[in-house]
């Protein structure tokens, strides 16, 4: 009984070694023929922000070294998380990624009461792609040239509101985290995404914003927005005129924007592999460096295993800023 329950034993985990052994050889295989058909790449905002800019960034040089199409597929709502819900459900063939934010993936599971998706279970990290400090933006008429004169003026004459491309962005919460370290009565009003917001932002019917660098240094630039303050610690490279919140009287305020490409969760890890160094490639290119830091981002090109434990320290620290703030998805 023994002789032949210890062959029964061996025999097993000769099979699982050979079952193992092909599924490797399978998944090795896969990623030398990816990709073999269309790309999609899901941008959870509507066009012209950051993570827009990204997806078509990268999209286009995708192209170039595989020559296959990639379709950029906006999905916004609900904060980025119905574009983030749909590659959470999409086949694992590394054909559809997603550009998630630090909103969709690690902000949103504390903001929303019911998510459609698991921020970390549900997705495959394939590489961290950028970073931006988000930029305080007030529309020309209001009487305040720095931080400490828009506090005043807010304690002074009241309610005050501030526009965000969505519930849960690093937009909403950096508005959020000011508002509870100021004491000022401000009013937040989520538009679906950026493109609604700055229209009223422009005209005034808004306040302020702290938008994402790449959408409103532009702006700044032409004349047609103030800008403040930046949310990071350190002054902005692609700005270095324009002070940190931090500086301007609130001592260690800080909300930095991410961006990461994710895939759907049970991607084969070659096909991740792939995926990630190409990534870190295009992200090495002098001109995609120069395009990237002229609008305010800080290209990364980080391993996916390092996306992975950077992902679970900022989903860490929202959920303790969002519990302080009080803040809501509306």
């Amino acid at each position: 009984m023994s002789k032949s329950l210890g062959m029964s034993r061996r025999s097993v985990a000769a099979l699982l070694l050979c079952t193992f052994s092909a599924g490797g050889a399978w998944a090795q295989a896969s990623a030398q023929n990816f990709p073999n058909k269309p790309m999609r790449i899901v941008v959870t905002f509507t066009a012209g922000g950051a993570p827009d800019i990204i997806g078509r960034l990268l999209g286009e040089r995708f192209t170039a070294a595989w020559g296959q199409p990639v379709v950029i597929d906006n999905k916004p709502g609900s904060g980025g998380n119905i574009g983030a819900d749909f590659v959470a459900k999409a086949a694992p063939d590394g054909h559809t990624l997603v550009v998630g934010t630090v909103g969709t993936h690690s902000i949103n599971g504390a903001l929303y009461a019911k998510m459609p998706y698991d921020m970390v279970r549900d997705f495959s990290p394939v590489s961290l792609v950028a970073t931006t400090p988000n930029l305080l933006v007030v529309h020309n008429d209001v009487p305040a040239r720095n931080v400490k004169e828009l506090i005043d003026l807010g304690k002074r004459e009241g309610k005050m509101s501030f526009a965000s491309s969505g519930s849960g962005t690093s937009i909403h919460v950096s508005g959020e985290l000011f508002k509870s370290m100021t004491g000022i009565d401000m009013t937040h009003i989520p538009y679906k995404g950026r493109a609604s917001a700055i229209p009223d932002l422009l005209g005034g019917r808004v306040t302020m914003m702290f938008d994402n660098m790449p959408s409103s240094l532009p702006l700044v630039r032409e004349g047609k927005l103030r800008g403040l303050a930046v949310t990071s610690l350190k002054r902005a490279a692609a700005a270095p005129d324009i002070p940190t919140i931090a500086e301007s009287g609130l001592p260690g305020f800080e909300a930095v924007s991410w961006f990461a490409v994710f895939a759907p969760p049970g991607t084969p890890r070659p096909i991740v592999d792939k995926l990630q160094a190409e990534i870190s490639r295009i992200l090495k290119m002098p001109d995609v460096v120069k395009k990237l830091t002229d609008i305010g981002l800080d290209p990364v090109g980080s391993t996916a295993d390092e996306l992975a434990a950077y992902q679970r320290t900022e989903i860490t620290k929202w959920a303790k800023v969002v519990k302080d703030s009080g803040a809501t998805a509306d």
